[in-house]
């Protein structure tokens, strides 16, 4: 009995549709030769041109604004070789001259791109240790200053915490994945427990973000990017001001929920 229920959950998933995937799109073998033979390629030169290009800047770049550039360079190219249009939606309610939080769903490995080109500003993002072993891409995360978080052992990343808190009231921005990783069905995960520590800690705003469409381009474990529209989807600031560490769960709820109703609203993108 309970294999025939395991059997059903799994044909179940595979026929679920994903949240965002457009009605009727299909994506045949003309799709996977034009990923595997063209986009794929160039993605993995321009990671690798850029990434060498920017290691003897690097060495001297204590800002981090050479890199950042760099990395926002390689991020361009990446989106104008998925050939996927891109709307942009809440961003103007936000002050960009402040430092906030901006608290972001995490669906693909085009995340970093899509963001890096689409924000309009400097920022850090907390990356999980993991990606350190990834070549040029881990050195380039390690020299660009962003923040590293040992989830295995926290207490390894005190120092890494404190940088970030001193950088977002200094008035550097600060990009983190509340979820910890990326989502292996397109649905928004629970929030890491105190994943929005720091912003309490600077006592700066949570900014909630969704990205709309990134699943469906390209999801976990495959290679083939499905190019179609996106959408990046701006809320309300959430204040953090006057709230202490016994206050994280309940701000942690509020953005969490926040990014649902903007993740599960209806799309505006079509195919």
């Amino acid at each position: 009995m309970e294999l025939e229920r395991a059997a059903e959950a799994a044909e179940l998933a595979a026929v679920r549709r994903s949240p965002h995937e457009i009605p009727g799109k299909k994506y045949g073998w003309l799709s996977r030769l034009r990923s595997y033979f063209i986009l794929d390629p160039l993605i993995w030169l321009y990671t690798l041109v850029l990434g060498l290009l920017a290691l003897p800047g690097g060495l001297f770049d204590r800002s981090g604004r050479r890199l950042h550039w760099f990395s926002w360079a390689w991020s361009w190219l990446i989106m104008k070789t998925i050939l996927s249009p891109v709307k942009v939606t809440g961003l103007e309610k936000i002050d960009t001259a402040k430092p906030h939080v901006y608290a972001v769903n995490h669906a693909s490995a085009m995340d970093i791109p899509f963001l890096y080109v689409y924000l309009p500003f400097q920022f850090r993002i907390v990356f999980k240790k993991e990606l350190l072993s990834y070549p040029v891409v881990g050195w380039q995360l390690k020299r660009s200053g962003q923040v590293c978080i040992d989830q295995q052992k926290p207490t390894n990343s005190i120092a890494a915490i404190r940088s970030a808190v001193k950088s977002l009231k200094a008035g550097m921005p600060l990009v983190i994945f509340p979820e910890g990783g990326r989502t292996p069905d397109g649905e928004i995960k629970p929030f890491l427990p105190g994943a929005l520590f720091l912003a309490i800690k600077a006592q700066v705003d949570i900014v909630p973000v969704a990205l709309i469409g990134t699943y469906e381009l390209l999801p976990m474990d495959t290679y083939h990017i499905k190019c179609r529209p996106l959408e990046m989807r701006v809320g309300d600031p959430i204040s953090t001001v006057g709230l202490t560490l016994r206050d994280l769960e309940a701000v942690s709820a509020k953005a969490r929920k926040a990014i649902e109703d903007l993740y599960y609203a209806e799309s505006s993108v079509s195919a």
